[in-house]
């Protein structure tokens, strides 16, 4: 019967970490605090990554979604635009995004104008941005609860935010930060979800994006979360490419470990 004797061994094990912690440690407090898990090098990594980053010239800096929206529209309609400029980018280069962007603010982009066009004419001014047939969907659906349930105004919360049609998490973040000025979350896409898996930044290997966001909120300090979007996207799109990586222009490659595979 070894499984009782295995199991009674790890029990004995977490008394003993619990009173090493000394009488402060309440009852029933479920975890130590202490020590925390952090990634190996990882604030020499950030700082490099912010040298390769100190020209802002990848796409996300020109064409991404701040760049996106009308900035001297009033507040409200700022807001809607940077929601529907995030509804837009999924699985679309900021190229194609920031262009169909400017056609709709050409028609005018406010919650009245949305609705008031037909889905064909949406579709031809946001093509071929990905998924473009769905997007008039969502776009169209999101846009009237707006107008029914926010006054035309966009959630301000995450909860809120992710029950639109065709919003996801990532944009959810994004929205707050970008559109609310207010951090909530870490914002997680694909190029934050790669690059954090091949420098070992989560504990173990994440599969999916939402999963990588709740391991890097588990250390990252909340200081840094507005940040490490922006920084890693331009990385990704410049130098941590999806495939073929140009890990001989990294000022990483000494201390990444993915480098070596490369």
């Amino acid at each position: 019967s070894s499984i009782p004797r295995r199991s009674k061994r790890r029990r004995s094990i977490a008394i003993a970490y619990e009173s090493a912690q000394g009488d402060g440690a309440e009852q029933g407090t479920p975890e130590p605090q202490r020590p925390r898990w952090e990634p190996r090098d990882w604030r020499q990594q950030l700082e490099r990554i912010r040298e390769m980053r100190r020209n802002r010239d990848a796409p996300v800096d020109e064409m991404g979604v701040e760049k996106c929206y009308d900035s001297s529209a009033p507040p409200q309609v700022m807001r809607y635009q940077v929601l529907l400029s995030l509804m837009l980018s999924s699985q679309t280069k900021d190229q194609v995004t920031s262009a169909a962007m400017l056609r709709l603010r050409q028609h005018g982009l406010t919650v009245d104008r949305i609705l008031q066009m037909d889905d064909a004419t949406l579709g031809q001014i946001i093509y071929p941005v990905g998924f473009w047939r769905n997007k008039v969907k969502y776009i169209k659906q999101t846009t009237a609860i707006l107008k029914q349930k926010y006054g035309g105004d966009i959630p301000r919360t995450v909860e809120e935010l992710v029950q639109l049609p065709g919003v996801g998490p990532k944009m959810a973040h994004l929205a707050m930060n970008i559109a609310w000025d207010s951090v909530s979350g870490i914002a997680v896409d694909t190029h934050v979800h790669r690059i954090t898996n091949r420098l070992k930044w989560v504990k173990k290997e994440t599969r999916y994006p939402e999963e990588t966001r709740v391991a890097l909120e588990d250390w990252l300090p909340r200081d840094l979360w507005r940040e490490i979007n922006w920084l890693l996207v331009g990385f990704g799109q410049q130098t941590c490419l999806p495939v073929n990586p140009r890990c001989s222009d990294c000022l990483n490659q000494d201390i990444c470990p993915a480098a070596k595979q490369c």
